[in-house]
């Protein structure tokens, strides 16, 4: 993929951001259990970073998806995984939907301000019952007049403890599960919304993650996205770009954790020399930098099929499932050459490994990337059918 130079600008602008504004923070942000959402989202919507590929009408700068790949892999050093994660679901996962599908009201009332810093989006999803197998959730959107009444339960949301607004993916109609789904813009404060204590998680610490109820809560139909019964497919699309930006997120924190553990190796000493000095381990870190540059090499091909309008749904998911792996193998043998010290809580490693881990559960498991692609490769198994002719 060739670079620009308003792409080599961009990663400027958004490694100064990293630098000043985010990774002094971390540990603070780290330590109270969530960041500033509101405070960290206004200044990056006043340098137009939340709303990359976002139409230009609403506020966004109306660039390609290569543009957006870049800020991904930037957001990467932050020297933690929440604070991205929250960033990426503004613009990657709860908004996408919303800038194609959304009506111009919609469009107006929530996806500018989302895109200036104003408001904080979440995306509603994942159930108890329901994580990977979003065919499979219960959260029923009722008609009664102009409106839906929503009743349900979401689980792991991020963002949700400071959101302005949910995309809510809710059961509108008792139709097949892949058409009976309606994505629906519900503002935070609506009567009937309640939350959880925020989630102790392994890692992303930085980021406020909480249950949400949904308990009769009434809001107009002009606030679902597009045609009913379309969330499903609208959902699936939006699950391409949040794993590829996903992906190209994990670039910047796999190579921060390979370049951390170099610096340090040449400056720990053992038996007499720098621990980089051993075979062993410099040709371990040159793997892991290979499997990087492998890793980089898909991002930037599926980014440019997605720029070109091509179905990358396969390409996402292979990179979507790398991604996940490599944060547990790099992490995990770079930890190993800090001894003691990688076992630290505040190590910047150890942090990448308890973060990094979600990278193979959210978004789709690893499991689901393999049926995906197998699907896509045409080598699944043949499903059987039933004696009433049902396949199963």
């Amino acid at each position: 993929m060739q670079f620009s130079a308003e792409h080599e600008t961009l990663r400027k602008t958004t490694r100064s951001f990293v630098e000043k504004e985010l990774s002094p923070n971390i540990d603070a942000w780290e330590e109270a259990g969530a960041f500033p959402a509101h405070e960290v989202f206004r200044k990056l919507g006043e340098l137009g970073l939340l709303g990359i590929c976002k139409p230009a009408e609403y506020g966004g700068m109306a660039l390609d998806y290569s543009y957006n790949v870049v800020v991904a892999e930037e957001l990467g050093r932050a020297g933690c995984g929440g604070v991205p994660l929250a960033i990426g679901v503004q613009t990657d996962m709860a908004t996408p939907a919303l800038a194609r599908f959304g009506s111009d009201e919609l469009r107006a009332r929530f996806l500018a301000p989302a895109i200036r810093g104003e408001f904080v989006a979440a995306i509603a999803v994942s159930e108890p019952g329901a994580g990977s197998d979003v065919a499979a959730i219960t959260t029923r959107a009722v008609k009664d007049g102009d409106d839906y009444v929503i009743n349900g339960t979401k689980m792991w949301i991020t963002n949700s403890t400071q959101a302005d607004f949910f995309c809510v993916l809710a059961n509108t109609s008792d139709d097949k599960p892949h058409i009976n789904k309606s994505l629906i813009v519900v503002p935070a404060h609506t009567p009937g919304i309640s939350l959880s204590p925020k989630l102790n998680k392994l890692g992303m610490r930085s980021s406020d993650t909480a249950q949400v109820f949904f308990d009769n809560v009434r809001v107009p139909q002009t606030n679902r996205i597009g045609g009913e019964g379309m969330g499903f497919m609208m959902q699936m699309m939006q699950f391409q770009e949040e794993r590829l930006w996903g992906a190209a997120n994990a670039l910047g924190g796999l190579q921060a954790c390979i370049d951390v553990t170099i610096d340090y190796c040449r400056q720990r000493h053992t038996f007499g020399q720098a621990l980089i000095n051993n075979q062993v381990v410099h040709f371990r870190l040159a793997e892991l930098q290979t499997e990087v540059e492998l890793l980089r090499a898909l991002i930037y091909q599926a980014t440019e099929a997605h720029c070109r309008g091509e179905d990358i749904t396969k390409l996402a998911s292979m990179a979507k499932l790398k991604a996940g792996r490599l944060m547990r193998e790099v992490s995990d043998a770079c930890l190993q050459y800090w001894g003691g010290m990688g076992y630290m809580w505040d190590n910047p490693v150890s942090r990448a490994f308890r973060d990094g881990r979600l990278a193979s559960i959210g978004g789709g498991a690893d499991e689901i990337m393999l049926g995906i692609i197998c699907k896509l490769m045409n080598i699944l198994p043949s499903r059987k059918k039933s004696n009433t002719g049902d396949k199963v």
